[in-house]
């Protein structure tokens, strides 16, 4: 085949072009307002595709001819429209876990947290309450934070209009930003440790120990972050974990090295002194952990679910929407959960 056929191919590859579809439609999700070409390319780099803010543009351009995109302004500033929406939906699947998946690495990469410090930017989630049933909601999550079923009870909260991160909060709602579990698989990578997200699950809770998963999602199979399904679904009870110690919970599973288990103990004693609950349970070599099975070689670990206050919230009938692992934030901006 000539070389310029082929290049001609790869340019116009139907199957390309859909991906790239699919993801600018995604980040246009993700965002409120409206997002210009030279934004959306950014945002397409850090998930790994890069096209010049000009191919941005065109395929825009093409997208509103479709009726996927909408034209705000005299501006390039665009908003997905409700076929937009149904395009998500109906996407092929392979496409969808891929973008999950990847956000796990996306922010493990743009964290830059410095344990020692304790500064820098940290992974979080955000959740938008209706703002006359907010006050209500975070007196039933406070307990939770106190309970240190939550990765960190330092939290930020933002009106609507306002950011978090760079999620803008949708008129009528106020939104909570709590601390993500990926921030563990960060700190572990600057010291060089190996970590492997195998998936979310439901833990349970008997006489305030963890037992066992009774529910799991592998990351790699799924389009959604776990935690907003089970919430969704209605399948914890973290407020009965909080007042009788048994109950289901919110919580990830990792594998690590086993040559790196003393190292991990260390960085998650560090962990502990900043008021960050690295991890519920560490195993032992090749043992099961919370009746899971372990990779030979390896090492188990049980990392808490950071929308556990939130999905105490839920239990109680609040109406919240979730974006797990949505962003970053400063580590300085977040306050105690008490101050709140």
């Amino acid at each position: 085949m000539p070389i310029a056929l082929y290049l001609m191919k790869q340019l116009f590859n139907p199957e390309d072009i859909e991906r790239k579809v699919i993801l600018i439609l995604k980040i246009l999700h993700e965002n409120p307002e409206s997002l210009g070409a030279r934004v959306i390319a950014r945002k397409m780099e850090e998930r790994g595709i890069q096209l010049s803010e000009r191919t941005v543009r065109y395929h825009l351009k093409l997208m509103d001819e479709r009726g996927l995109t909408k034209l705000i302004g005299r501006r390039d500033g665009r908003t997905i429209t409700n076929l937009g929406l149904d395009e998500i939906t109906n996407a092929r699947v392979r496409d969808k876990i891929s973008l999950s998946i990847s956000r796990i690495d996306v922010l493990s990469f743009k964290t830059t947290f410095d344990l020692k410090k304790r500064r820098g930017l940290v992974p979080v989630n955000i959740s938008f309450f209706p703002q006359n049933q907010f006050k209500k909601a975070l007196a039933v999550m406070k307990p939770v934070f106190k309970k240190k079923i939550a990765v960190s009870d330092r939290v930020a909260v933002a009106p609507a209009g306002k950011k978090l991160g760079d999620v803008v909060i949708p008129e009528g709602k106020i939104g909570l930003a709590t601390v993500c579990s990926i921030l563990i698989n960060s700190v572990f990578l600057r010291y060089g440790i190996p970590i492997d997200s195998k998936f979310g699950g439901i833990l349970q809770v008997k006489n305030g120990e963890p037992l066992r998963f009774v529910e799991l999602i592998n990351y790699s199979g799924s389009s959604l972050d776990p935690s907003e399904i089970f919430i969704r679904g209605k399948m914890t009870s973290v407020k009965e974990v909080v007042e009788k110690g048994e109950g289901n919970i919110l919580a990830n599973f990792r594998e690590i090295p086993s040559i790196s288990r003393a190292l991990v103990e260390n960085v998650i004693a560090d962990f502990d002194k900043a008021g960050i609950r690295g991890a519920l349970s560490i195993g032992t070599v090749g043992a099961p952990i919370c009746q899971t099975d372990v990779d030979i070689n390896r090492v188990g670990m049980i990392l808490l679910g950071g929308l556990n206050p939130v999905a105490a919230a839920y239990e109680e009938g609040f109406d919240v929407d979730n974006k797990a692992m949505s962003t970053v934030m400063e580590y300085e901006t977040l306050r105690g959960i008490e101050e709140i």
